[in-house]
């Protein structure tokens, strides 16, 4: 048993750490996404910095590759399995073995997270995400909030306990992975979401 949790943990985790915005930046724009806008590998940024394509790209492989680790995780040891396998592949992909540890937010993954979880979790991320960012043009405030929805419904929709753990775990995660967001948003100085804008590193 003890050997399936480390071989689920250690294959989400490795999984998690691919990161196909910086594969796209280095290998198609010969450049790093890590050295524009926000310095974050994720969907958003290299759609700030390349465009709505490699963005597009970016989410749907962040999203796919939690997706396939946490199938992993729940064929081997059911909803703990997949519990472990979520929060290892979302560690994975905000600092990536092969990248020096640094990565992403886990906007896409968290994203990912939960859908698997429970479809209704999704649904109200994609509302509260989605009526943010008309309202503000503001990315980061959209996956805070967004974030904090989910931690929300972990506890008013009815969960296994794997179920919501990983969930409260992938809200409080993209929280503080936006913390200098956050100290932006505070001071004033957080930019408007603008696509193949290539803004300077903040």
């Amino acid at each position: 048993m003890i050997l399936k949790y480390l071989l689920v943990i250690t294959a989400a985790y490795l999984i998690g750490s691919f990161s196909m915005s910086i594969i796209l930046s280095k290998y198609v724009y010969h450049d790093d996404v890590r050295k524009h806008g926000s310095g974050n590998a994720g969907a958003t940024n290299i759609a700030r910095t390349f465009g709505w394509g490699p963005g597009i790209l970016t989410f749907l492989c962040d999203f796919l590759k939690c997706a396939i680790a946490m199938e992993i995780g729940m064929r081997l040891l059911g909803d703990p399995g997949k519990c472990a396998a979520g929060i290892a592949c979302l560690i994975g992909h905000c600092f990536p073995v092969y990248f020096n540890f640094k990565g992403g937010k886990a906007v896409s993954t968290g994203a990912c997270v939960g859908f698997l979880i429970d479809w209704k979790i999704f649904l109200a991320m994609i509302i509260v995400f989605a009526v943010t960012a008309l309202i503000t043009k503001i990315v980061s405030i959209s996956s805070i909030l967004a974030a904090l929805t989910t931690v929300v419904m972990a506890f008013i929709i009815n969960l296994t306990l794997p179920m919501r753990i990983l969930a409260i775990f992938a809200g409080i995660l993209v929280i503080f992975m936006h913390y200098p967001n956050i100290v932006r948003l505070l001071n004033g100085t957080e930019s408007k979401f603008k696509a193949g804008s290539r803004p300077k590193k903040q």
